[in-house]
C-alpha cells in the first residue's frame, strides 16, 4: 500500500482510466459516501444563490470533479447507489456503451434543477467522459495550483456562480481558488467545500477573507469512506496528531471525516 504525503492511500489510478468503472469498483467496498451527504449543501447553497442574486440557472464549477459526480447527483437526481450498481461491471462493457447508457439518463431525465455544470480537474480522461456522457456542461482540464488559467481556460471559468469540491480541498490550495476567482472580474461567486480534517482551512480561508469573503464551518461532521487499512489509518492518525486535531470518536474509530465549509461575499 503506497501513502501519499497525507498518510492517505494512493489512489491516482482511478482518476485517470476512461471510465468511471474502477472508480466504483475501488470505492465501493470502502463505502465512499461524501458526494450524497455533500448533495443537499450544495442543492441549499445553489438555491440560496440563485433566489439571492435572482439567477434562474445558476453556473456551477466542481473543483476535482472526476467523473462528474456531483453534477449526476444534482443535475439529474441520481444517488450514489445508483451510480455504484450502474459501474459495476454488470452492464455495458466497453466505453462508448458506458456513454450511450449515460447520455440516455441525461436525456430522459428532466434535471432536478436547473443548472450548468463545469468541471474542473487535472485528469483528462475524466473530464472527456463527463462531458461525453452529458453529465459536465462543459470542462477545464488544468492545474491551477501550478499555473494561471490560459485565456481560453479564464473563459470558460468566468461566470461562476457558485463553487464546490467533496475532497480536493488539501491538495488543491488556495492558489486554485484564488485564480478560479480572479478569472470572474470582479464577481465573487458562492463557495460550498467538503475538506479532510486532516488538511487545516486556515490558509485557505485567509486568502478568501483577502478577495472578500466570510466563511462559516457547519459543525457536523461527514463521514467520506472507511480507511483502506491499518497502515492507511495510522498514516492519516499521525497527520491529524500533527494538525492537532482530535481523532477520538471520529477517525480513531475507522472513517475519514470531512468537514464543511461555506464562503460567501461579506455582503451577503
Amino acid at each position: 500500500m503506497r501513502l501519499d504525503a497525507s498518510g492517505k492511500v494512493s489512489l491516482d489510478h482511478i482518476y485517470t482510466a476512461p471510465d468511471p468503472r474502477t472508480y466504483f469498483q475501488v470505492l465501493r467496498p470502502l463505502g465512499y459516501r461524501v458526494p450524497q451527504l455533500a448533495k443537499p449543501y450544495f442543492e441549499k447553497t445553489v438555491k440560496e444563490y440563485g433566489e439571492a442574486e435572482q439567477v434562474a440557472a445558476p453556473r456551477v464549477l466542481d473543483i476535482g470533479c472526476s467523473y462528474g459526480i456531483n453534477a449526476a447527483l444534482l443535475k439529474y437526481d441520481a444517488t450514489m447507489d445508483e451510480l455504484y450498481a450502474r459501474y459495476d461491471g454488470s452492464g455495458p462493457a466497453t466505453r462508448a456503451g458506458l456513454i450511450e447508457r449515460d447520455r440516455h439518463l441525461s436525456r430522459s431525465r428532466t434535471p432536478a434543477h436547473p443548472l450548468r455544470f463545469t468541471g474542473l480537474d487535472a485528469s483528462a480522461p475524466a473530464l472527456a467522459y463527463a462531458r461525453e456522457a452529458g453529465f459536465l456542461d462543459d470542462t477545464v482540464n488544468a492545474d491551477l495550483e501550478s499555473h494561471d488559467p490560459t485565456p481560453r481556460q479564464r473563459d470558460r471559468l468566468a461566470g461562476t456562480d457558485v463553487v464546490i469540491s467533496t475532497g480536493c480541498i488539501g491538495y488543491v490550495t488556495e492558489r486554485t481558488l484564488t485564480r478560479v476567482v480572479r478569472a470572474q472580474d470582479g464577481r465573487l461567486p458562492w463557495m460550498a467545500h467538503f475538506v479532510l480534517r486532516m488538511f487545516p482551512f486556515g490558509r485557505v480561508e485567509a486568502a478568501l477573507e483577502e478577495l472578500g469573503y466570510r466563511t462559516t464551518r457547519v459543525d457536523e461532521v461527514f463521514r467520506q469512506r472507511r480507511f483502506a487499512g491499518p497502515q492507511e489509518q495510522r498514516g492519516v492518525l499521525d497527520s491529524l496528531a500533527a494538525a492537532g486535531v482530535d481523532a477520538s470518536g471520529l477517525e480513531e474509530d475507522g472513517w475519514l471525516y470531512a468537514q464543511l465549509y461555506l464562503s460567501r461575499p461579506r455582503n451577503r
